[in-house]
């Protein structure tokens, strides 16, 4: 097994310090869970954590960049963000569509004070940070 680069750029900590008590939390698990489903996969080598539109943003060699953010205009949810053209939250919606809150073709909608379907959303996470290997499998090869 290839050794896992994490290269994380500090302004991204900034951001999950400056989140409201309430959500904080939430929104540094998912980044662990994240960061988990990367380093524990053989295939991804390397993750970069890295601001997108303000946002904390996770890129791999070989996927599709997923951020995640809490939006002050929607104080008790926060999301996962995908590229609206990949076809991932598409996916997602058939194969885990009973599980999960959607915005669109591009977000996992996340409620603060529930416990998320950790199993779910680390099938989720690991497709997008491996999309370009996956994007001509049947359903991605979930």
């Amino acid at each position: 097994m290839a050794e896992f680069n994490f290269k994380s750029n500090p302004e991204v900590a900034k951001i999950f310090d400056a989140y409201p008590e309430h959500v904080r939390g939430y929104m540094r698990k998912l980044r662990d869970l994240v960061i988990n489903v990367a380093e524990g996969h053989d295939e991804i080598t390397g993750l970069e954590e890295t601001l997108k539109w303000g946002e904390p943003s996770y890129v791999t060699k070989h996927g599709s960049t997923l951020r995640m953010d809490w939006k002050q205009r929607f104080p008790n949810q926060y999301a996962m963000y995908f590229n609206c053209n990949s076809g991932l939250v598409s996916t997602f919606r058939m194969v885990h569509g009973s599980d999960l809150d959607f915005e669109g073709n591009r977000a996992v909608i996340l409620k603060v004070d529930e416990e998320y379907p950790e199993a779910v959303l680390r099938n989720c996470i690991e497709a997008a940070l491996r999309y370009h290997k996956v994007k001509k499998l049947p359903m991605l090869g979930m």
